[in-house]
């Protein structure tokens, strides 16, 4: 429901207590008029989506810099480091275990220290350096292990991102900002693919290296300057952010997350025991998290959304079963996925404004399995190239289901920074099946593959329904929680 209309006279946690008192300098701020706070709002919202525009060239970079190397594939990689059986593949899948053991952790981290706009830089940096090293690689033991640490840096980002996200903005706004975040996967894929043409078409020998070094030399140097310039641009969280914000919006970007809480804590009281009864120990945040029932669903249902979308990362291997070389398969890549962007915005933005996500997701992820059925039908140029336009829409459903999960395990803050990162680190698993379900002995037509990704569609689509059938059931409760006593409806799970 819509947050404004959410009554603003208690707190999160204690509801005797004031919302919120802000001060300048010795002077308390007059509370705004309704109108003096919608502009003091726009203007709010016009500078956080000027800094925060920066995650998405981040995310880019870090897609670019984790999918290079199938792209690298193409033109010598698997020959010059002399791989066998399955060992590109794993090579592929141990990034994903370094991502999965550093999730949870590095958001722990950051929810502690508050400070986004040093600590997902730093980690920038350092996977920037790592790419750059993967260049002078030469045996397959040292890609293993600069794969490995890759991820374990890269694995601050994203989940960081979300939590950043999730501290600014109101759960009506989020879905959309976090569509324009996820979106720079779909980017990634578009532009690392006309990059890394162009980069092998002309980088040969350059230096006497190979062109395929030469990719990984240029785009995480570029990871590295993009790091630091955005320590200047990226917010902190809003009780620590004040060098771009007036006292009046900083006070306002506190005080509209607290008012879309709302009746949050009636909400966790639903479905979970009294919080001063639990012995929450030295990290609350983390024991709420995983005794949260929601938080394992949600993981799971993510998992199997991520295995459905395992034909990402061997896209160029996909598009090169139409038969064209290695620079021209690169470049067919793009357009799938610019098309795939388009639907995952416009698709975010209809839930945001409908206020539903379960029938958004559903959608997606039925044309995709479309896609599925006509790569199986058939070998043909055309149908083929069409299949892989649908397959790679599904990420709308993907984009419309973090937003979902956000707005599901929203309270407290502590929950929400260790949430985000265990569902986002679960369904990494996910990366890792899917490193395994595309051997080249299934090719070219890899109708195994496209059916175990029919397979995991189907089971994501059916979890999804139970749980909305479950937050329904909540929202009802809530509904009976509340009666009259209050003036409109508190917080309420978005279906």
């Amino acid at each position: 429901m819509p947050a404004t209309n959410l009554p603003t006279l208690s707190a999160l946690d204690n509801e005797d207590q004031p919302l919120l008192t802000t001060f300048s300098g010795d002077h308390e701020l007059a509370a705004p008029s309704e109108e003096e706070r919608k502009e003091l709002e726009r203007t709010l919202l016009k500078k956080l989506d000027r800094r925060m525009s920066i995650l998405v060239l981040i995310y880019i970079l870090n897609y670019i810099d984790r999918n290079n190397t199938p792209a690298a594939r193409l033109l010598g990689y698997e020959e010059d480091l002399h791989l066998e059986g399955n060992q590109f593949a794993t090579i592929l899948s141990i990034l994903y275990i370094g991502y999965i053991l550093m999730q949870v952790p590095s958001n722990m981290f950051l929810n502690y220290i508050g400070k986004p706009s040093i600590y997902l830089p730093s980690c920038m940096i350092i996977w920037g350096g790592l790419s750059v090293c993967t260049g002078f690689v030469t045996s397959y033991y040292g890609a293993l292990i600069i794969r490995f640490c890759l991820g374990f840096v890269e694995a601050a980002f994203f989940p960081g991102a979300l939590f950043l996200l999730a501290k600014w903005y109101k759960q009506s706004e989020l879905s959309q900002r976090t569509a324009l975040l996820a979106c720079g996967i779909l980017l990634s894929n578009a532009f690392g693919a006309l990059i890394a043409s162009a980069i092998l078409d002309n980088m040969e020998g350059v230096l006497g290296f190979r062109a395929w070094r030469w990719l990984f030399f240029v785009e995480g140097s570029v990871t590295i300057l993009v790091a630091i310039w955005s320590m200047f641009i990226l917010p902190d969280f809003p009780e620590n952010s004040s060098t771009w914000l007036t006292p009046a919006e900083k006070a306002l970007a506190m005080q509209r997350m607290q008012e879309d809480a709302g009746g949050r804590n009636r909400q966790h009281n639903l479905d979970s025991p009294d919080l001063s009864k639990q012995p929450l120990g030295r990290f609350p945040g983390l024991h709420l998290a995983v005794t949260d029932w929601k938080v394992w669903w949600l993981a799971v249902a993510l998992l199997c959304i991520v295995t459905s979308l395992s034909f990402n990362v061997y896209f160029p291997t996909l598009t090169a079963t139409l038969g064209y070389g290695p620079i021209v398969t690169l470049l067919l890549c793009a357009p799938p996925w610019l098309f795939a962007t388009g639907v995952a915005l416009s698709l975010s933005r209809h839930s945001d404004r409908v206020g539903e996500r379960t029938k958004h997701i559903a959608s997606s992820l039925f044309v995709g399995m479309c896609g599925f059925v006509l790569a199986i039908s058939t070998m043909n140029t055309a149908i083929r190239y069409i299949s892989l336009f649908l397959m790679a829409q599904s990420y709308g459903a993907f984009i419309c289901f973090l937003a979902w999960a956000s707005g599901s395990v929203a309270y407290p803050p502590a929950k929400r920074a260790v949430a985000l990162a265990l569902i986002n680190c679960i369904s990494q698993l996910g990366n890792v099946i899917g490193s395994f379900v595309w051997p080249l002995s299934w090719g070219p037509t890899y109708n195994n593959s496209y059916y175990v990704c029919m397979v995991m569609s189907s089971l994501s689509l059916a979890m999804c329904v139970a749980f909305r059938l479950h937050l329904s059931s909540l929202n009802r409760q809530l509904d009976e929680a509340e009666g009259d006593q209050i003036r409109g409806k508190g917080y309420r799970y978005m279906l």
